[in-house]
C-alpha cells in the first residue's frame, strides 16, 4: 500500500489539507497526518487537527509523497522549517512524489524543487515560484511534482495524487463515488 505525509503547520488552509487527505484515504492509500509537533495544529480558521505523528518521526524510506497544503501563514511556518525542507529534498533526491498545492508551490521553490520545472501555484504568487515555469492549470504535473492552485483546486489535486498513487481506475472509482466530475 502507498503510503504518504502530509505536513500540517499552523495556519494551513483547511480544505487542502482534508481534500487530500480524504480522497487518498478512499483510494487505499495510507495517509499520515504530520505535524511539526505533535501539538494540535490549528488551521487559518481555527480548526484543529491532532496529528499522527511528528516530522521528527517520519522516514522518508518509507513514503511514497509528500503533501505540502497551502495557507499564507502555515506555508510560511513550513518554511522556515529546516525538517519539512530536509524531508521534501529527500523524497526528491529519492526520485518520490513530492506535492504542493496553493501557496505551498512558493516553499518547493524555495526548498529549490521547482528548478526547471512546470508548476502552479495561486496566480497572485506566480513570480514567488521562479525558477519554475508558471503553467496557469489547476493542476500541474512536471516528473514527480504535482502542484496546484487553490482551494477550489484541491479535489482534483487529491484525485491526481490519487491517480499517481493507485492507479487512474481507482481515482476514477473514487471519483465517480464522491459525485465529482473527473
Amino acid at each position: 500500500m502507498p503510503k504518504v505525509a502530509i505536513i500540517l503547520a499552523d495556519g494551513f488552509e483547511e480544505v487542502e489539507a482534508v481534500a487530500p487527505i480524504d480522497v487518498l484515504r478512499r483510494a487505499g492509500v495510507e495517509v499520515l497526518i504530520v505535524g511539526l509537533s505533535r501539538e494540535p495544529v490549528k488551521s487559518a480558521r481555527g480548526i484543529k487537527i491532532l496529528p499522527e505523528l511528528s516530522i521528527d518521526e517520519v522516514n522518508p524510506e518509507e513514503i511514497d509523497m509528500v503533501i505540502l497544503p497551502g495557507g499564507a501563514e502555515g506555508v510560511e511556518n513550513l518554511k522556515r522549517d529546516k525538517r519539512v525542507e530536509a524531508l521534501v529534498k529527500a523524497l526528491k533526491d529519492k526520485d518520490k512524489y513530492v506535492s504542493a498545492i496553493c501557496a505551498a508551490p512558493t516553499a518547493l521553490a524555495s526548498f529549490g524543487v521547482l528548478e526547471g520545472k512546470k508548476a502552479t501555484v495561486y496566480p497572485s504568487l506566480k513570480e514567488e515560484i521562479k525558477p519554475a515555469v508558471f503553467v496557469d492549470d489547476k493542476v500541474v504535473e512536471d516528473g514527480r511534482v504535482i502542484t496546484s492552485q487553490g482551494p477550489g483546486t484541491a479535489l482534483l489535486f487529491a484525485l491526481k495524487l490519487a491517480e499517481k498513487l493507485a492507479g487512474k481506475d481507482k481515482a476514477r472509482e473514487v471519483a465517480q463515488r464522491m459525485l465529482i466530475d473527473w
